[in-house]
């Protein structure tokens, strides 16, 4: 999609990416480290002092201890460290539970080690987690259970009672949980993010995976980390040695004293509701079906009291003639459904966002 926009000068709301820049004060930051001549290799489990940092928002943000030293690593993305949590542990013929809407890296790693994918399909507009029909799909070949909290792209948060019905799912078996976490500080309308390690009966089962793309508006520096009980994260290193080795040293460092002030990423919640609630009231009068969005940087939209077509063709259709790009739902499912719905990301300057808005009140 980004290709077609590229093509046709289109408004590019399809990849999640912030198209405004990072706070000058990280910036230098980099530039300073670069400069102090920290430019080699870091440990292969991260610097220190940002797995330090790290150890401490978690605390301060869900009341969960991750010892620094042998249960956090540093990873390049969020991406990596989930391909790398698959590796570990899933193999031939082992089952894994995903959810679709479902992040496009979760089932090819899944299945590049011989794993088996089950797939719950949650369904628009509600977009809901039937845990009894979840419950259905363990079996003694479930290794995993990956999860997606806040969802991209559904912008669907856990709620206590969903927190609750996997637990009572995970209890009394051995299957391993990787928590895709990395729009955790993007919540919204006061609601609470339910990490996975908030609850000890699921952190001690976990691999929670995080990003500073998301948290500092720095996707291009492929920079995140996985959080994990140690026996865990022993055999969580043993892959990321030989995958990527180790992550960009003088990133980590600036990152490391950015986080200092924790101010750099609680404003997010608002920062990002305000771009949310402006696009919808946008297109509040539009005959756009505007879906619930609790979280992420992504606004899904129903269009079925405007086009009869398949989603892809819609938002196909959508940058060649008027002018802004989308993703199709269909493309986060394996059996490519099509519920008439596609998402935008308003992860944008505020120019951008009313522009798209002008173009789309015209359908």
């Amino acid at each position: 999609m980004t290709q077609l926009a590229t093509e046709h000068e289109a408004i590019n709301l399809s990849q999640g990416f912030p198209d405004f820049t990072a706070d000058p004060e990280l910036l230098d930051c980099v530039s300073s480290f670069i400069k102090q001549g920290f430019n080699q290799y870091a440990p292969m489990g991260g610097m220190m002092v940002l797995k330090e940092e790290i150890a401490k928002k978690i605390e301060n943000s869900h009341n969960a201890v991750y010892h620094p030293d042998s249960e956090i690593t540093v990873t390049a993305g969020g991406t990596q460290a989930i391909f790398t949590a698959i590796a570990a542990f899933v193999k031939k013929d082992d089952e894994v539970i995903i959810f679709e809407p479902a992040y496009d890296c979760y089932e090819p790693t899944v299945e590049l080690f011989g794993g088996i994918v089950k797939r719950f399909e949650m369904k628009a507009p509600e977009y809901e987690i039937d845990w009894t029909t979840v419950k259905d799909l363990v079996s003694e070949k479930t290794k995993m259970i990956i999860i997606n909290n806040p969802n991209n792209p559904a912008g669907k948060i856990f709620k206590e009672h969903d927190v609750r019905e996997l637990i009572k799912i995970v209890e009394n078996t051995s299957i391993l949980i990787l928590s895709d976490e990395v729009y955790e500080n993007i919540v919204f309308d006061g609601k609470q993010h339910l990490s996975i390690c908030r609850y000890p009966e699921l952190k001690n089962r976990s691999l929670m995976v995080a990003s500073f793309g998301k948290l500092f508006h720095v996707t291009g520096w492929k920079t995140g980390y996985c959080a994990a009980p140690k026996y865990l994260m022993d055999e969580f290193r043993k892959v990321h040695q030989f995958n990527v080795f180790s992550v960009n040293t003088p990133m980590q460092l600036a990152l490391a004293e950015y986080m200092k002030n924790p101010e750099h990423y609680q404003y997010l919640n608002r920062f990002f509701q305000e771009k949310r609630d402006f696009l919808r009231k946008g297109l509040a009068d539009t005959s756009f079906t505007l879906l619930d969005c609790e979280g992420t940087y992504f606004q899904a939209l129903q269009y079925d009291k405007i086009s009869d077509k398949n989603d892809f063709d819609f938002a196909s259709e959508l940058t060649v003639t008027h002018k802004v790009t989308s993703v199709p739902f269909s493309s986060f499912y394996q059996n490519k459904r099509n519920d008439k719905v596609i998402r935008l990301c308003f992860a944008k300057k505020q120019e951008t966002l009313e522009k798209a808005i002008g173009n789309l009140a015209k359908l």
